[in-house]
Parts: structure tokens; sequence; C-alpha cells
């Protein structure tokens, strides 16, 4: 599982919003990534290329999962992991009941 980000969400936009805006002032777009990254203190530049990429993912300008399906993904398989936890208990008390069904009582 993913560790929260060490970084608010606001300092993520706006490094995005600032990777737009100078990317026509540098030769590539990893050199205006560098230079935001370093300007806001961001430790990697790669950290910032991420975002990049989820914003544009999430704009659909470009293709893979977007942050919504992401999280609506998370939520399923959690809830799928707790509906098997549940069924597991329910076959073993089944079990255990069909198990107290089939023994013979004896009567006082």
């Amino acid at each position: 599982m993913a560790r929260p980000s060490q970084y608010p969400l606001e300092l993520r936009r706006r490094a995005v919003r600032m990777v737009a805006e100078v990317r026509p002032e540098y030769d590539t777009e990893w050199a205006a990534m560098k230079a935001v990254a370093q300007k806001l203190g961001i430790g990697t530049t790669e950290t910032l290329r991420k975002w990049v990429r989820q914003d544009q993912i999430d704009a659909g300008t470009r293709a893979g999962t977007t942050s919504e399906e992401s999280a609506e993904l998370k939520r399923l398989k959690k809830e799928n992991a707790e509906l098997k936890r549940a069924n597991d208990i329910l076959k073993a008390a089944a079990s255990f009941f069909a198990a107290e069904l089939d023994r013979p009582h004896t009567r006082s």
C-alpha cells in the first residue's frame, strides 16, 4: 500500500500548473520540471513528473487510469476483501452448526 504523500495537494496542483506555465522557457519538459521542483523544494524531479503525468491522465490528454478510477478500484478491492472475510466466517459457522445437527444427542 502506498504511503500518503508528504506534499500537500495544493502544492502538487501548483507545481503541475507551474510546469505548464514555464514549459515554453525551457528546451525540454524535464528541464522545466527540474526547475519547478527545485523552486518548490520537491525532493526529486521524478516525483513532479509523476504528478504531471497523472494530471494529464485525469484531464483526458493521456491514456491511463484516472485518479477517480484508482480510488474506485481501491474502494472495490477493500469491499471485496471484507466480503470474502464475511463469507469465510459464514462458511465456518455453517460447518459448525451442521456438525452440531449431525452429532447424536443423548437425553438425560
